[in-house]
């Protein structure tokens, strides 16, 4: 479970996130949602450590990340927006150096490799260097990197992002199964139609702030738009208006 509390971060003058507060559970997926700019990226580099607030408090699993954050990242798997992959080394490379990062044994890192092989699609492209890949290898080769070592807690900023249909298809059974083991999913998307599919809870930033908290139906109840398009739509334009 994550939990994020009046966080807030500032460039300069800038204010980022502003008093920034949700629950992501766990067993359920958990949308953030926002314009572009509104503070989506900064919050999940919050979460998984990369940034540090300028106040407010971030807990995983009841760790404090800024407090614990080796303990915290433990628990968590994370896919930035950019995945940096390093060229001369293979997929297969790749996600077993992360694994031994981790901790790993030799046996778990085999096991976890071969699920996430074929758990993602990557069986034409594990023994190969990952110079030269699509971008929709590349994301392939980031997640299962990040996943390696099977953690409770996963954050994915736009994980879809260039993905054509089947890498996509691939990408979301793997949140759903992520789901059903019972993990806490946090994704960033722009596709409503995914977010519809697969968010049981859905946050919406604008500017900073969350403007909205809540399950897709109780957020198209409360515009009164039954198209979760609209609603978003109407709720950031409300949000906007306010500030």
């Amino acid at each position: 479970m994550i939990r994020v509390e009046t966080v807030s971060k500032r460039f300069g003058d800038v204010v980022a996130v502003d008093e920034a507060s949700f629950e992501a559970r766990d067993g359920l997926v958990t949308g953030i949602l926002g314009p572009n700019g509104a503070g989506k990226s900064t919050t999940l580099r919050m979460i998984y450590g990369l940034l540090r607030p300028n106040g407010g408090r971030i807990d995983v699993d009841g760790i404090s990340v800024a407090g614990n954050p080796l303990e915290a990242q433990a628990r968590m798997g994370a896919l930035p927006d950019v995945s940096g992959l390093y060229a001369r080394l293979t997929s297969r490379e790749q996600i077993e150096y992360f694994g031994q990062l981790r901790g790993l044994s030799s046996k778990q890192i085999e096991a976890n490799v071969q699920y996430w092989t074929g758990a993602l699609g990557m069986e034409g492209i594990i023994q190969r260097r990952t110079a030269g890949f699509s971008h929709g290898e590349r994301t392939k080769v980031a997640i299962a990197r990040a996943l390696v070592h099977r953690p409770q807690n996963v954050i994915l900023d736009e994980p879809t992002n260039g993905l054509d249909v089947m890498a996509t298809r691939a990408v979301r059974d793997v949140i759903r199964a992520l789901r059903n083991e019972g993990c806490c999913v946090v994704f960033s998307s722009h596709v409503m139609q995914e977010v519809s599919a697969l968010c049981d809870r859905i946050v919406v930033i604008v500017r900073g702030r969350v403007a909205a908290d809540g399950t897709p139906d109780e957020l198209r109840q409360r515009t009164g738009h039954p198209n979760l398009e609209d609603a978003f739509v109407a709720l950031a334009g409300q949000k906007q208006e306010t500030l």
